[in-house]
């Protein structure tokens, strides 16, 4: 495992990993060959500057086993910082790309969180589309501590090996890290955040052409104009990054 995440790029104290999707489903095989659970982060600007703030979760993002480059402006950040990065590791694409291998490799899969019914569908979609995919169960609940325990009882008697977890950021993120020792069966979990609604189609991804040219944050402010506020964090993260390596 070390020759594909021995180099990481800090990135205003959040490690991102020079991965490309290639390599983190061989960092991920590797992951199911060991004991433990090995949790997975898909990084972008917001999650950066939560943790700017938040001391919980940038110590949860320093302390994951891999944390992925899920936003342009990560890449775009390496390339100014003199460590690029190679590629972006969508989250919303990976989702697919796990299920697939969970499906050959014979793993089992538990979708946990996003709306009610939400999980229950994106498991089907994930069937249909990977015959042979094995559905360790599903269930939206929440991560309240008060229903902590009988989530982590409902995984560990379905003996799911990966886990995927859509409580969005820092929610999930946070789940994940406290309970990595309850879980006793999952060998990689992930916080997916909204995936799962792109999955069932409840949410629209932005045209391939606006992702390469990195606007994909423009088409969700436009659909979801609600979001105005987080969005502010973007142009936060460019500043603190200029300023960052200016003062470097």
């Amino acid at each position: 495992m070390k020759h594909l995440t021995s180099r990481s790029v800090p990135i205003l104290g959040v490690p991102v990993h020079a991965v490309t999707m290639a390599d983190t489903l061989a960092v991920v095989q590797q992951f199911m060959a060991e004991p433990g659970l090995h949790q997975v982060a898909t990084v972008n600007p917001e999650f950066v500057m939560a943790a700017q703030e938040d001391a919980d979760f940038r110590h949860v993002l320093q302390q994951a086993d891999l944390c992925l480059a899920d936003g342009v402006g990560l890449l775009l950040a390496g390339r100014w910082l003199g460590t690029p990065l190679p590629e972006r590791v969508p989250g919303s694409e990976l989702v697919y790309h796990l299920a697939r291998l969970a499906a050959e490799e014979g793993w089992r899969l538990f979708l946990l969180g996003a709306g009610p019914g939400v999980a229950e569908e994106a498991a089907a979609v994930f069937q249909d589309l990977y015959p042979g995919l094995a559905i360790a169960g599903s269930y939206a609940g929440s991560p309240d501590p008060a229903e902590n325990e009988a989530i982590v009882r409902h995984i560990n008697d379905s003996a799911a090996d990966i886990l995927y977890v859509a409580y969005g950021a820092p929610n999930q993120d946070k789940w994940i890290a406290r309970n990595r020792e309850a879980l006793r069966t999952v060998r990689m979990a992930i916080g997916v955040g909204g995936a799962l609604d792109f999955v069932t189609g409840r949410a629209a991804r932005a045209p391939r052409w606006l992702q390469r040219l990195g606007l994909e944050w423009l088409h969700r402010l436009i659909r979801e104009p609600w979001r105005w506020r987080r969005m502010l964090a973007l142009p936060r993260f460019v500043w603190r990054v200029l300023v960052a390596e200016i003062r470097d």
